[in-house]
This record gives structure tokens, sequence and C-alpha cells, in this order.
């Protein structure tokens, strides 16, 4: 069967529709040779929307946190307590055995300077590590994957568990790779076009027709090493039974099949909590914290928690005061918390934000979260953070 290339630009369209949409744009090199996992696996957990993070963590010694929240308030009784004057939600038990292991760090007032309310642009900050008024086009862990990571050439190195790439993994010269099933990738790109082009890929002359003739390839290789990867490891951990939860399963099992992948991203949706915030944060907050008993539980089982860090952040905290929709606006400041067996400082890394001292009715942050980054980019990936991040940021002794 052959394919010219006045024939591909024709078809071009149905291919995009399929696996070359910006969804499945992998990186540039072309994959040949399949290598063994080695180092360190970075796990990064997204909650999108804006956690509140004061009814996460609960301030439940602070007059302050019950005048502010008199319908959205924690009470001292129902707070699951975990030191003298700070508790986690009641739905977070999961996460207090965890805690209680020693495997938690809880890094209070994370932020940077001016900070922005907009979802948009303050996730943009956050995934390219940029001042407030810098626009930048390339993400942390893009970045990483271009400067930092020399055995990172296949897409997958860096994968995201979802059908779109996250800013925070776009890099100059690399990509990571998206997939939501490996399956349904696989039988997306294994059809008799996308073979038939991946045979004829001399026949173009054009350098955009010469680019989605790469990406097509890339992309069918990294496809087929993925869904290989997937049916070697079955686990029989119980994660909660939802899209998080079966995300979250599917990355234990790439890891213990010793998929050649280092970082690991994924989503929990649904924080942006304006009205009727505390069902629906309880049951995010539920599915998050049972699904990292599990994924922990799951990784300790095959001795690989020694070698993983799971960073969760959101992009914004909520305001102090509750609004009068039983709900919270968009804040500032948050909670972020690492779980791992090489912590330095397990428990709370720093003290509870000031409720006392706050920036037109939002927390003022402490914790630059770049100063995170730069730790997981010099002290867990081994790697060169200014360079990176395009400037240098003090670590911290978390890891």
């Amino acid at each position: 069967m052959q394919f010219k290339r006045r024939d591909f630009i024709k078809t071009s369209a149905l291919a995009s529709t399929s696996m070359l949409a910006p969804n499945f744009l992998s990186g540039f090199a072309k994959p040949r040779q399949y290598r063994s996992r080695s180092g360190k696996i970075l796990i990064v957990v997204q909650l999108s929307g804006g956690n509140d993070g004061l009814n996460t963590v609960i301030p439940y010694e602070n007059d302050i946190y019950y005048k502010s929240r008199p319908q959205l308030g924690v009470t001292k009784q129902e707070v699951l307590k975990i030191n003298s004057v700070q508790g986690l939600n009641p739905v977070m038990h999961s996460l207090q055995s965890l805690y209680d292991e020693g495997l938690v760090s809880i890094v209070n007032s994370v932020g940077y300077p001016n900070p922005d309310r907009s979802h948009f642009r303050s996730m943009d900050i956050w995934h390219t590590a940029s001042d407030s008024d810098e626009y930048l086009q390339h993400g942390w862990l893009g970045k990483y994957l271009d400067h930092a990571c020399g055995n990172c050439q296949q897409p997958y190195h860096a994968l995201e568990i979802d059908d779109s790439l996250s800013l925070a993994m776009k890099g100059q010269t690399r990509n990571g790779f998206a997939m939501s099933n490996p399956q349904q990738l696989n039988r997306s790109t294994n059809n008799r076009f996308l073979k038939a082009v991946a045979k004829n890929s001399h026949d173009h002359d054009h350098e955009q027709v010469a680019y989605l003739y790469k990406t097509m390839i890339d992309t069918q290789s990294s496809a087929t090493y993925l869904f290989e990867k997937a049916k070697t490891y079955t686990s029989k951990e119980a994660y909660p039974n939802t899209p998080f939860g079966k995300d979250l399963k599917q990355i234990a099992e790439l890891i213990t099949a010793d998929t050649d992948t280092q970082i690991y991203y994924v989503s929990l949706t649904g924080f942006d909590t304006h009205a009727n915030q505390k069902n629906v944060q309880e049951r995010l907050l539920k599915q998050y914290a049972d699904g990292m008993l599990a994924l922990v539980n799951d990784l300790k089982r095959n001795d690989l928690l020694k070698d993983t860090l799971i960073m969760t952040f959101s992009e914004f905290g909520r305001r102090v005061q509750q609004n009068a929709s039983k709900g919270t606006d968009h804040g500032t400041a948050n909670n972020l918390f690492l779980i791992g067996e090489q912590l330095h400082k397990p428990g709370f890394f720093n003290a509870a934000p000031d409720l006392s001292n706050l920036d037109n009715g939002d927390l003022i942050h402490q914790v630059d979260f770049r100063n995170i980054y730069a730790t997981i980019l010099d002290k867990w990936l081994d790697s060169n953070a200014p360079q990176v991040l395009g400037k240098k940021f003090n670590t911290l002794n978390l890891i």
C-alpha cells in the first residue's frame, strides 16, 4: 500500500482526530531500544480547582478559624488531630495512617509573591515556575527533560495519566507523554492507515509533514511499549473505584512492571468549591487519602516506595472567610504534601498558617513553591535546579 505526500495531507485530519492532536504530542526522539527504569521516581498529584487547605489541614485550636467559618469550620471533636494545634479533615483517616508511619511531610503556607487568583494563570505559574508577572512557554518538568535528564530521550520517560499534556510536562525540545488508557491508545495507533504511514515515512519533503510523520512514529512506538508494560503486572490493591483511583492503580502497575518512566503526573479535579463546599470537598479528600494509602501500600509491597516521592499541590488555597453560599472563594497560599520513605522531616515542616496576619483576607505565603521544586530537582532527581528553573532558589531540608 503506497501513500504519497498529497494522500497523507488529505487524510491527516483523520489521523489527527485519532492520535495526532496535541493531546498525544510526544518528544522528538524515535524510540528504538527500551531499557529498564533506574534511579528515583517522582509522582506529581495535582488537586485542580484550588483545594481549601484550611479545611484539609485544620488549625483546630485557632478561634479565628471558627469565627471565619461558622458553618464550614470542622469542629474540634471531628478533627483527626495529628499535633497539638493542627489536624486532618475527618474523612482523611487513610492519610492519617501514613502520617503516623512517618511517611508524610506537610508544608504549610506554600505560594509565591504577588499571587494571582485566576485558575489558569496561577496554574501556569505553578507549571512553569515563573514569577507572577512572567509568562513562560515551557514547564518545569519539561525543562528538566530538556536540560537535566540525560536518559530521557523517549517521551514516555515523563508520563501524564490523562488525555492531554499539562504545561508542566512540555519542554522546549522534549515533551512528556499523555495517556489515559494504554489499551485504547494502542488500538488508536495500531490501525492500517497509521502502519502504512510509518512504513512510508521517507516519502515526504515538507518540514511540517515530516514532523507529523515523526510524531506519529514516536507515538505509535511509545503506545506499543506502554501497552506491553501495562500487561506485565496487575495490582491486587483495593484502590478507590473512581477515575482517580484507577489512574493511581495504573501508575503503580507501570512502576512495578519496571517501566522506563521517571515522572508520573496525575490530577484529581473538582476543588473549585464556591458553594456548598463541605460535601464536595470531603468526597474528593476521601478519594485522595484512600488513593494515597492504596498507592503507598502497593509500592511498599513491591519494595518500590524507597525510590518513590509523591508531591501533592493545588494551584491556590481559598480565602479564610467563608462566603454566603457555604463555600470559599479563591485565595492564595496553601498546604503541600510530600509522601515517601526518604523524608528528612516527617510531620509538619513549618508552623500553622498565621490567621491573625492576613493580606486582605488571604493567607500570606511563607514558603515559595519554587524552593520545593529546587529541592526535588537537586536532591531527588539529581539535577541542576538553577539550570532547570532559570534562577537559583534555596533548597529545603525536606528530602
